[in-house]
């Protein structure tokens, strides 16, 4: 990949990991012993009950939200520890070159496109 697209993705998934990192921000805090993991916070809305069905609604959606987050954050990191190996945009089931069209629309791919239709079997 020619270093110019290698940048604008560079930067794409450093621009995404700090919106990701802003908006887990936004709900929860990052686990002192796990930098890389985050605690949903348990919301304080009141002492009645329907007061208290509503933390739990809400920190629920918070959880499920953390969760996709971090899923997402890792990915991004990953790629981003692929870029500074110098392994990023190959295969790392078949060590081909993943095609950079395909790097350009998702830029924390892991895997090309033929790979990746065997392992969902789309093929």
């Amino acid at each position: 990949m020619d270093t110019k697209n290698l940048s604008a993705i560079q930067k794409k998934l450093e621009d995404e990991r700090t919106d990701l990192e802003e908006r887990l921000a936004q709900f929860s805090r990052r686990n002192p012993k796990n930098t890389e993991d985050f605690n949903a916070n348990f919301p304080e809305i009141g002492d009645k009950e329907d007061e208290n069905a509503a933390e739990v609604d809400t920190y629920s959606t918070n959880l499920t939200l953390e969760r996709t987050l971090e899923s997402a954050l890792r990915d991004v990191q990953s790629a981003l520890r692929r870029i500074a190996a110098g392994t990023y945009g190959v295969c790392k089931y078949c060590t081909k070159e993943i095609d950079p069209k395909r790097l350009l629309a998702r830029p924390v791919s892991s895997a090309c496109i033929d790979c990746k239709k065997r392992l969902t079997q789309e093929a």
